[in-house]
C-alpha cells in the first residue's frame, strides 16, 4: 500500500476474516500483457519501446524504493485497457521482497524462462535480476 506509481496497480484495501484475505485492487481491463502478445503475434518496435518504458519507469521506482519483484513475467503485466498496447501496470507482488543497497537475496524463486542466471547461480542477485526479466519480456514482444 505504500506504493504509488501510475505503472504499478493500486491496492485500495485489505480485508482479513477468520479464514480469507480480501485484497481489493484496481480494476484494469485490458487483461494480462501475455494474452495481448498471444492476439498480436508480436509487438512493433515502437510499441514495445512504450511498454518498455513504462516497466522501467516503475521498476527504478521499484529499485529506489529498495522493492525488488523477482517475477516479472507477461502476465504479471496487466494492460489499463483494451485500447492500449503499452499502458501496463506491474502486479503480482507475492514474491516481491525489500532489499537493502549493495545486499543480496539467494532465495530461488520466479518464473523459470524470466529469470536471471545469477538467480539460478545461488551467487545472490539484486534488482538487477528484475532488468534481466524485462529484457526477456523485451524479447517475448
Amino acid at each position: 500500500m505504500m506504493i504509488n506509481h501510475e505503472n504499478i496497480i493500486k491496492i485500495y484495501e485489505v480485508y482479513e476474516s477468520d479464514k480469507y484475505i480480501h485484497l481489493v485492487f484496481e480494476y484494469l481491463e485490458g487483461g494480462e500483457l501475455f494474452e495481448r502478445i498471444k492476439s498480436k503475434g508480436s509487438y512493433q518496435e515502437k510499441d514495445a519501446m512504450n511498454v518498455m518504458k513504462n516497466l522501467l519507469l516503475a521498476l527504478d521506482y521499484l529499485h529506489n524504493m529498495g522493492i525488488i519483484h523477482r517475477d516479472l513475467k507477461p502476465e504479471n503485466l496487466i494492460l489499463a485497457s483494451k485500447d492500449n498496447d503499452y499502458n501496463l501496470k506491474i502486479a503480482d507482488f507475492g514474491l516481491a521482497s525489500q532489499i537493502q543497497a549493495g545486499e543480496s537475496l539467494f532465495l530461488r524463486c520466479g518464473s523459470p524462462g524470466y529469470v536471471a542466471p545469477e538467480l539460478l547461480e545461488d551467487l545472490g542477485y539484486n534488482t538487477k535480476a528484475d532488468i534481466f526479466s524485462a529484457g526477456i519480456i523485451l524479447y517475448v514482444m
